[in-house]
């Protein structure tokens, strides 16, 4: 399953300007990490109160990754 993908199809759904948004993939050993990249003004929507948005975007892309036998995780950037 295409990690990348998965995660900027979510992503584009609740954000404003989804032209904007960008996931680069970092590898290194067995760990994954899927870097998010979206407008300024869409951070708040990304993030969500308390991280709560974050955090079940996490969760997805933990879900999704669990065939792939690698540590995942996403990291927002603006």
């Amino acid at each position: 399953m295409e990690l990348e993908k998965v995660l900027t199809d979510v992503v584009c759904s609740i954000v404003d300007k989804p032209e904007e948004v960008r996931v680069t993939r970092e590898e290194d050993g067995n760990e994954i990490v899927l870097v998010l990249t979206v407008a300024p003004d869409d951070m708040g929507k990304v993030i969500g109160k308390h991280g709560r948005i974050a955090k079940a975007l996490r969760l997805i892309i933990k879900a999704a990754a669990v065939s792939s036998e690698k540590r995942v995780d996403v990291e927002i950037r603006d």
